[in-house]
């Protein structure tokens, strides 16, 4: 797959969603501290699903030297200067897998219901397009109504639902479900 940066949309740039002035932009290395205070911040069962454990330094060192190699493309939507929440395309460089991308959204709960899911997934899928990818992957504990139902709404279909899978900070077992949304809109 070909390394190419994400330039077709010019970043920062601002919107308002519910009376509410959001900038969103791309995160920079030296987001690395607002991410990991934006993470620790988070309820624990909204960190279930991620592949890595982004309330420890050490992952977040890893998300940002993998934005340099634009593995990983990140996008922060804040008001006044505050994290409210992001939307994330990790690319695989897998000869098998390099059709698809995993998105992760992350919208604080302060800011739930303002529609900044929905804004973070078009610029994920309009990255995922410049990417040339196929489908999107989400990945969720079974658990999470909520989350399920906005992926749902957002296009996303399940496609698998793997039992005991997740296993959370207290050793309680959780099914996995897997979600994908088709960029390109056929039917692989």
């Amino acid at each position: 797959m070909a390394k190419t940066s994400v330039s077709k949309k010019s970043y920062p740039w601002t919107t308002t969603l519910k009376g509410q002035q959001i900038t969103l932009r791309l995160m920079q290395p030296a987001d690395r501290d607002a991410l990991l205070d934006f993470a620790r911040s988070l309820p624990t069962d909204d960190l279930l699903f991620l592949s890595v454990d982004i309330t420890e330094p050490e992952a977040v060192d890893a998300w940002t030297r993998d934005l340099q190699t634009n593995r990983v493309v990140t996008i922060f939507a804040e008001a006044n200067g505050k994290l409210l929440g992001h939307g994330t395309l990790i690319r695989n460089n897998l000869t098998w897998t390099r059709h698809l991308g995993e998105i992760q959204l992350l919208i604080s709960p302060d800011a739930r219901g303002l529609g900044l899911g929905n804004l973070l997934a078009s610029e994920i899928f309009r990255v995922a397009e410049e990417y040339g990818l196929q489908k999107i992957v989400a990945r969720m504990a079974a658990g999470q109504k909520s989350a399920i139902a906005v992926f749902e709404r957002l296009g996303f279909n399940a496609e698998a639902l793997l039992a005991d899978f997740v296993i959370d900070r207290n050793n309680r077992t959780n099914d996995l479900v897997v979600m994908t949304y088709d960029v390109t809109g056929l039917t692989i």
